[in-house]
């Protein structure tokens, strides 16, 4: 028998919830595969949005040629630009639209002769956020020598958001207002919304929305009644389990001790799979489809769950860390981090799609 632990990736919750971010943006969509698509696979990520999703959005040149390499030929977006002219090059032999945030890139494109395809950028404008992109005083300048090395077929004008996850937040408005006072004037597609400000920032939509975290089914927003569906399901068996009596301690640090006849189930599945460590006793779990509570530290390995209230619940009891019943917000707010981290760090469980 092999080790049950699994991440199930819904490829049909995949393009429900695509289809929910395009209703709500309008335009054209980029889908956001970068870092593997947050754990869930790039290539077949990419593969199940190809009818819902008008390009795809990576980090770097790297994760574009592997989704190249795989036959994916639909438009691609590098967000963080090219590193070195060797990769100006090949992104724009390849058709890949690269980001232009900083002055050396621009400098790069205007000294570097491009084969003679279309090539596209994304010129990124500072609005607030202060990581990435021109300044607002820089904008025009920046935008007119891109267009005078005569090399750009099209340049998208875009911004991102640094609190569009705080609906009342007055700094997505804020930003939106010195965009738009950047880029008066200047020609050419907009893009300003991720997941957070295509869902709460009607005020934001443009041309191309670049939804994220929200193709996999966790909202930003923390919504109860968010309109998404999980797309991944972490999931194991116990595989053991013991009674622990009153005063008996269990896992390392005795950081759980017993106060009343306590039955443990062992799970087979810890942080080296991606699970958090920092979830502490009385993170939700659910075994056989029931809600219990996970108990003591989470193990490199292994992890102990409360099978006490679940009487029918032992040796072969299918757990869900987190998916429909327990939603990835939820685990990620009692180990103090965010969704986008845990789907992330999801790794050496073998993936298996539901098409």
């Amino acid at each position: 028998m092999t080790r049950p632990s699994a991440a199930l990736i819904d490829l049909r919750a995949l393009r429900h919830n695509a289809r929910v971010m395009r209703s709500m943006h309008g335009g054209r969509q980029i889908a956001v595969l970068k870092s593997n698509a947050y754990g869930h696979g790039a290539v077949a990520c990419a593969r199940a949005l190809g009818g819902t999703s008008d390009g795809f959005g990576v980090a770097f040149l790297e994760e574009a040629r592997q989704l190249r390499a795989a036959g994916i030929e639909g438009p691609l977006l590098v967000l963080e630009g090219a590193f070195d002219a060797r990769e100006l090059v090949e992104a724009v032999a390849g058709g890949i639209a690269l980001v232009v945030h900083h002055e050396d890139q621009l400098r790069m494109i205007e000294r570097t002769p491009l084969p003679r395809v279309p090539a596209s950028f994304w010129l990124k404008i500072d609005s607030g956020m202060h990581r990435a992109g021109f300044a607002p005083d820089a904008a025009a300048a920046a935008y007119r020598r891109l267009q005078a090395t005569g090399q750009a077929h099209s340049i998208t004008l875009m911004t991102h958001f640094a609190r569009a996850d705080e609906p009342d937040c007055p700094a997505t408005r804020e930003q939106l207002a010195v965009f738009e006072a950047a880029t008066q004037g200047l020609t050419g597609p907009r893009s300003l919304c991720n997941s957070a400000g295509i869902l709460a920032w009607p005020a934001a939509r443009r041309d191309w929305g670049r939804p994220g975290i929200a193709l996999y089914g966790a909202d930003p927003l923390g919504s109860s009644a968010s309109p998404l569906a999980p797309v991944m399901t972490l999931r194991s068996h116990v595989f053991s389990q013991r009674l622990l009596q009153p005063g008996e301690a269990l896992g390392y640090g005795g950081a759980f001790r017993a106060t009343e006849p306590t039955r443990v189930g062992l799970v087979a599945l810890g942080y080296a799979d991606g699970y958090p460590r920092a979830a502490a006793t009385g993170t939700p779990v659910a075994v056989d489809g029931q809600r219990t509570r996970l108990i003591g530290r989470v193990s490199m390995d292994m992890l102990t769950v409360d099978l006490t209230p679940l009487p029918h619940a032992g040796i072969g009891s299918p757990v869900e860390l987190w998916g429909p019943t327990i939603p990835v917000n939820e685990v990620a707010s009692r180990a103090g981090t965010i969704a986008y981290e845990l789907l992330c760090n999801v790794k050496r469980v073998p993936l298996q799609y539901l098409d």
